[in-house]
């Protein structure tokens, strides 16, 4: 496939949908987390919502056949493909603040929460109107008393998610820059936007 897009380690891109478009979400050298967000293209307040999402699913676990809701109950995108199966819609964007109250890491580190403000704001969408993400090949587990661990992605070279847009949309993508998210190491994700009739990945 030669005409996807890259997104560098620890950066992100955002990009405008057509109703029926078709989005591939790529992981090149596997175990590599991307946090997406989806808003109505026409009004932004629309946007991606994990809660409507896990009630409307009934499950936490969002895969292929299940769709992706917006805060006003429509329908934004469907999984149509996902080659690894594992995705996770509990945990929100890593901010600065992850890092230190979570790692105690008070320097500077890059952070899904701004490469998303930073590749929205020329949508006019601010930090505030940002909602939690869907954060494909994320492998989080929870144990029997609901206490979270976040594992090592179990994608693999390769593997990938297909999305077909239910609305016209925004969306943005990232190359998570969480540590715990990714296995330890940080690498690229790359994404194709086409036509369902020219879809052949």
């Amino acid at each position: 496939m030669e005409n996807y897009t890259k997104i560098a380690p620890q950066k992100g891109a955002s990009f405008t949908m057509k109703k029926g478009e078709i989005l591939t979400v790529i992981d090149p050298l596997g175990m590599q987390v991307s946090d997406m967000v989806l808003f109505n293209r026409h009004d932004t307040k629309e946007k991606l919502s994990s809660g409507k999402t896990l009630d409307f699913e009934e499950s936490i676990l969002i895969t292929k056949g299940n769709f992706l809701w917006s805060n006003r109950s429509h329908k934004m995108m469907e999984i149509i493909e996902d080659t690894n199966g594992r995705n996770d819609f509990l945990l929100a964007p890593c901010s600065p603040e992850t890092f230190q109250i979570m790692y105690n890491n008070h320097e500077e580190h890059p952070s899904c929460l701004n490469n998303l403000r930073e590749n929205l704001s020329e949508y006019g969408i601010a930090l505030d109107d940002i909602p939690t993400a869907f954060n494909i090949f994320m492998n989080v587990q929870f144990d029997s008393n609901g206490k979270i661990s976040v594992l090592p992605p179990t994608s693999t070279a390769g593997d990938y998610v297909k999305f077909r847009a239910e609305m016209d949309l925004i969306v943005c993508l990232t190359a998570c820059s969480a540590e715990d998210s990714n296995g330890g190491s940080f690498k690229p994700i790359h994404f194709l936007v086409s036509d369902e009739a020219q879809n052949v990945f």
